[in-house]
């Protein structure tokens, strides 16, 4: 087990002394070492995470050799990049190689004019990193104010840890033209190399397969100090970039939840509402705010999640649930309305108390042809919770063929469409209130 463990070492090792035969120099194998500063963008549009990793390199003068390795991980070997953070203008990094029959493993040439360490940035995309956000909110026991917390968890399947990384978060779409999974998961980067390099087995083979080896070890040696070739990987839409404070480490198969931003004191308001064509017959609660100033937010888009709100219950700061929603993404200055499910503390109840039709028109074979349908309704209102509530009861008709009229503590009425009319009411703590309409349909010539 042990000599499977260390046989791609070895074969790397064995073409590095081909290429520094070829090259009539001194090469030294240089083993990455483990990053120093990690910042890592993922878009949750697409599977894909943009890695920027600084590391510090042990280089001695003249030509040095890299070996980066990516097995077991969702890495794409073909979007490796390297930039030298310090002596730019004495660090030559020339084009990455991956040596065939050796999986997982790419070789970086480097010409170095000084000798020590010399600060690096290595980027590269990798797939199975997503972020979700979710939030939590804290109403005031009048429900005026909520306090609201941002998070968001990070989960990690890409096989790579990342200790003490700054993450950063991307809303919007992305347009990708290979998937990061699948580079990551291919047997050669570039697909398979010609001509066929043998076995570790042989180097002791006849001259002429010796020969093939040293042409091609030749080969890669002069492509790796060629102009680096340009990969266009991805394009980009319009996005929002969030960058979460601080650094968190976040290991291969693990999820992590991260703060965001916390906020105290927005305004909101609580609405209720009744309509029996979208909800049924429950009254369903909604709480809205801003994402502006004025509501203490505002300076950035709110990334789409869910949201828990809870009421402080009593002085001792006890929570009660409220319940939750999920919200689409949510600009500057865009209103907030959060659907928090049905209110059982808050009843509607309509009731049709009178049923007629009247006025008949006929045609001239005495078959009616319009008349009048007449209906009337009691709606009573009432409100269980220890604090006043808004309700808002919508009423939808059959046409807009219609006449109404109204009576009772109705509050405010205004007509939405043709076909649609809604009353508001303001309901004391633990009261009610009550009012009736008569709406009388007209049909057939009746509309004339």
């Amino acid at each position: 087990m042990k000599n499977a463990l260390v046989r791609p070492i070895l074969v790397a090792i064995a073409i590095c002394m081909l290429l520094s035969g070829s090259a009539a120099a001194k090469v030294d194998l240089v083993t990455l070492p483990a990053g120093k500063k990690i910042q890592l963008t993922i878009y949750n549009s697409a599977d894909i995470t943009l890695v920027r990793d600084e590391r510090e390199l042990t280089m001695k003068k003249g030509d040095n050799v890299l070996q980066f390795s990516w097995a077991g991980t969702l890495i794409d070997p073909t979007s490796l990049d390297m930039m030298p953070k310090k002596f730019a203008d004495k660090i030559d990094i020339f084009d990455i190689t991956y040596p065939p029959r050796v999986r997982n493993l790419g070789l970086w040439h480097i010409q170095s004019g000084v000798s020590g360490s010399v600060p690096v940035e290595i980027t590269y995309f990798t797939s199975g990193l997503s972020w979700r956000a979710f939030y939590m909110g804290t109403l005031t026991n009048d429900e005026k104010t909520m306090d609201l917390d941002g998070y968001v968890r990070v989960t990690n399947h890409s096989g790579e840890d990342y200790p003490e990384a700054q993450t950063r978060l991307i809303v919007g779409k992305i347009h990708i033209l290979d998937q990061i999974a699948e580079l990551a998961q291919r047997q050669f980067p570039y697909g398979r190399p010609f001509p066929p390099v043998p076995p570790p087995g042989a180097l002791s083979s006849p001259p002429e397969d010796r020969e093939r080896i040293r042409t091609f070890a030749i080969t890669l040696d002069q492509a790796a100090r060629a102009e680096p070739k340009k990969i266009v990987k991805e394009g980009l839409s319009e996005y929002f970039l969030y960058t979460i404070e601080g650094t968190e480490t976040i290991p291969d198969g693990w999820s992590k939840r991260l703060p965001s931003f916390k906020v105290q004191g927005v305004p909101v308001k609580n609405l209720y509402k009744y309509e029996e064509d979208r909800y049924g017959s429950d009254v369903v609660r909604f709480l809205s705010f801003k994402n502006d100033e004025e509501h203490n937010l505002g300076d950035t888009p709110i990334p789409d999640g869910v949201i828990k709100v809870f009421r402080t219950a009593d002085e001792e700061q006890h929570l009660s649930y409220t319940g939750q929603a999920g919200f689409k993404y949510i600009p500057v200055d865009e209103d907030v309305e959060l659907n928090l499910g049905g209110a059982p503390d808050v009843n509607v109840k309509p009731k049709l108390m009178k049923y007629s039709t009247a006025n008949y028109s006929f045609d001239r074979r005495g078959n009616i042809d319009g008349f009048d349908e007449i209906k009337s309704f009691k709606v009573e209102v009432e409100n269980f919770r220890d604090i006043p509530v808004r309700v808002e009861v919508t009423r939808n008709f059959p046409s807009q063929y219609y006449d109404l009229k109204k009576s009772g503590d109705f509050g405010k009425f205004e007509q939405l469409d043709m076909d649609t009319v809604k009353f508001t009411l303001e309901l004391p703590v633990h009261g009610s209130k009550e009012f009736e309409y008569t709406h009388t349909q007209l049909h057939g010539t009746r509309q004339d």
